[in-house]
């Protein structure tokens, strides 16, 4: 039972890191562009 103090907290904390990278992803616009940034590897320069 004591282990629930640990965990609990811990996990909060790690949703909390994640939905935090997520919002930072969106917010600097790394989602803007997917399609053409695939295709890109594919053409010669």
């Amino acid at each position: 039972m004591d282990i629930l103090y640990l965990i609990i907290p811990l996990s909060v904390i790690l949703v909390l890191a994640i939905l935090g990278g997520l919002w930072w992803a969106i917010y600097t616009g790394q989602f803007e562009d997917v399609k053409d940034e695939g295709e890109r590897i594919l053409q010669d320069d």
